[in-house]
C-alpha cells in the first residue's frame, strides 16, 4: 500500500506575510512526517507547499492528476483560504477527495493566544470557507475532523485511504470473460459500458477455445512447478493426482492469458466447458489466493468487485473472497446462512490449512474437479452485492458476524463460510431481497461498511446499508427516496 501516494494540499494567501507562511509550511511538513510514521495510515502521504492564488492551486491539482502513483488528495485550510481561488482546481480533480478539519496545536494556549496566533491558526473558520465550495460544487468527498494526533483521527485517515485506493485502481482494471454469463439468469447481466463509463472496468470476452489453445501449450515441466506451489499452501487429501495436476495445468492456461492481458479479474460458466475436462476449481482458488478478482457462472461485476475489494485490503489479513448464498438453518434463536460455492472459495478465508480433494461436481457433466476444501475463519464481517438497476448501479452491503461451523458436511466437500447476518436472518433476507441484492456477493473480514459507502461516494454508486438498525418500514422508505432520487439525476 505504501506505494500510493496522497499528495497533502494546504491552503493559504499572501494576507498573513511571509513568516506565517514559513509557519504554515513548517507545521505542515511535521504534520506529514508525523503521520507517515503511524500504523493506522498504509499509504504514504506527500506534502505539498501551501498554495495561496488559483494558479498554484490548480497547478497542484494537475499534478496529483498526473500522477500515476497518486490515489488522492487530502486538503487543509492552515489559515484562511478564499475558496473561489479553488473552484478551477477542484473542477479539474480527478482523484478522490479528503478533507481534513484539524489544527496544529491541540490545545488553545490560554496564557499567550494574541492575533499573531489567531491570523496562523484559522482551520475553526478556514476549512468552513472550504467546506463551502465544495458543497457547492457538489464535490464528492470525505471530510474527517480531530486532532491530527489522535489516534481515532489517523485511522479514520487511514482506512478512507483503502476506498481512494479501490476507486483509483478500479479506473485500471480489465475484466476477461470466460464465455457469457449462465443462460437465463437476469442479476449478472448488467451494462458493461456504463460499469466502464462510471467505474473505469473495461470487460473483454474469450471464448472457452482459447483456455483449450492455452492449456495445449502447458508443459509438464509448468505443472511440476505449479504442484510444488501447491505443496506450500495446501494439505493433498486426495491419491487421485491427475485430477490435481489437471487444475494445475488449468491454472497455469488462464494466469497465461491474464497476464498477457494485463487482466485483474476473470470469470468462468459451468455451462460453457467445451474441450475442458473439468470446471476449473482449485485452479480458481489459487489464483484468487494470488489477488485475482473471481465469480462464477459469468458474473462479471462480482469478479471486478472482488479483485477491487482484494486491492483496497492490501496488506491486510482477514481475507476477501467471491461468494454467493447457498442454504439458510433456521433454528429459532440460531439462524444462519451457509455460503458457499461448487469449488472456487478464495482460501484466504480459511481457518485452518484448506485440502485438497477430489470429488464429483454433478453438474457441467465433465470429470470430478479437484478443489479446496475448508471451513472459513470466524469474526466481523460484510457481504457486498453490486446489481445493475437500469438507470445506475447499486452496491448493497451487509454487516455479518461470521462463526465457527460446528458439524462436519461429508456429503458436501467444498469450501463453506457460516455467518448471522445483522440485524437478523429474517430482516436481512427481506432488505436483501427488496433491494434486489444477488446470490453472488464479496465477503470480506478485512473491508468495512464504511469504507464501501466510501467507495460508493467516490465512484458515483447507489449505496444500501443493511445492519443492526435495519427495519423493514423505515428501509422500503429509502428505497422509494434513493429510486426518487436516482431517477431525476
Amino acid at each position: 500500500m505504501k506505494q500510493y501516494r496522497f499528495h497533502f494540499i494546504i491552503g493559504s494567501q499572501y494576507l498573513y506575510g511571509e513568516a506565517t507562511l514559513r509557519q504554515v509550511n513548517e507545521h505542515a511538513q511535521i504534520m506529514v512526517e508525523g503521520l507517515n510514521r503511524n500504523p493506522s495510515i498504509p499509504c504514504t502521504i506527500v506534502y505539498k507547499p501551501c498554495v495561496k492564488t488559483s494558479a498554484e492551486i490548480s497547478a497542484v491539482i494537475n499534478d496529483a492528476n498526473n500522477d500515476e502513483a497518486c490515489a488522492g488528495i487530502i486538503t487543509w485550510m492552515h489559515t484562511f483560504s478564499p475558496s473561489k481561488m479553488w473552484i478551477a482546481g477542484l473542477a479539474a480533480l480527478r482523484k478522490p477527495y479528503l478533507h481534513v478539519n484539524t489544527q496544529f496545536n491541540r490545545d488553545i494556549p490560554w496564557g499567550d493566544i494574541d492575533m499573531n496566533f489567531m491570523n496562523l491558526n484559522q482551520s475553526a473558520h478556514g476549512d468552513r470557507e472550504h467546506g463551502y465550495i465544495a458543497a457547492r460544487m457538489r464535490l464528492p468527498r470525505k471530510v474527517i475532523a480531530g486532532h491530527w494526533q489522535d489516534e481515532t483521527f489517523a485511522a479514520e485517515v487511514g482506512a478512507w485511504m483503502r476506498p481512494a485506493v479501490g476507486a483509483v485502481e478500479s479506473k485500471r482494471l480489465r475484466v476477461m470473460r470466460i464465455s457469457d454469463n449462465m443462460r437465463d439468469v437476469a442479476v449478472t447481466e448488467g451494462d458493461k459500458i456504463e460499469a466502464q463509463l462510471k467505474l473505469g472496468w473495461q470487460v473483454d470476452h474469450y471464448g472457452i477455445g482459447d483456455i483449450v489453445d492455452a492449456t495445449d501449450k502447458v508443459t509438464e515441466t509448468e505443472i511440476d512447478a505449479q504442484m510444488a506451489e501447491y505443496e506450500s499452501f495446501y494439505k493433498t487429501d486426495t491419491d487421485k493426482k491427475e485430477a490435481v495436476r489437471y487444475q494445475a495445468k488449468l491454472e497455469i492456461a488462464i494466469k497465461s492469458l491474464l497476464d498477457l492481458g494485463a487482466f485483474g479479474a476473470f470469470h468462468t460458466n459451468f455451462q460453457d466447458l467445451h474441450g475442458l475436462k473439468q470446471l476449473p476449481g482449485l485452479a480458481v482458488q489459487d489464483l484468487s489466493r494470488q489477488g485475482y478478482g473471481f465469480a462464477a457462472e459469468g458474473d462479471w461485476k462480482t469478479a471486478a468487485l472482488a479483485r477491487t475489494m482484494k486491492l483496497m485490503a492490501q496488506d491486510l489479513t482477514g481475507g476477501t473472497a467471491f461468494m454467493e448464498d447457498y442454504t439458510y438453518h433456521f433454528e429459532q434463536g440460531n439462524e444462519m446462512i451457509l455460503g458457499a460455492h461448487m469449488l472456487e472459495v478464495c482460501p484466504t478465508l480459511a481457518a485452518d490449512q484448506p485440502k485438497i480433494q477430489v470429488h464429483p461436481l454433478g453438474i457441467g457433466d465433465k470429470e470430478p474437479p479437484a478443489r479446496a476444501v475448508f471451513k472459513a475463519k470466524s469474526g466481523k464481517a460484510i457481504v457486498v452485492s453490486l446489481v445493475d438497476m437500469g438507470n445506475r448501479l447499486r452496491m448493497i452491503v451487509n454487516d455479518i458476524e461470521c462463526v465457527n461451523q460446528p458439524q462436519d458436511m461429508p456429503n458436501l466437500p467444498v469450501a463453506a463460510v457460516l455467518w448471522k447476518p445483522q440485524p437478523c436472518l429474517k430482516t436481512s433476507a427481506e432488505a436483501w431481497i427488496l433491494a434486489g441484492g444477488a446470490h453472488h456477493s464479496v465477503l470480506s473480514f478485512d473491508l468495512t461498511a464504511q469504507q464501501m459507502a466510501d467507495f460508493a461516494e467516490i465512484t458515483g454508486l447507489e449505496f444500501i446499508y443493511i445492519n443492526k438498525n435495519t427495519n423493514i418500514p423505515d428501509f422500503r422508505k429509502e428505497l422509494f427516496v434513493n429510486d426518487a432520487v436516482w431517477r431525476m439525476q
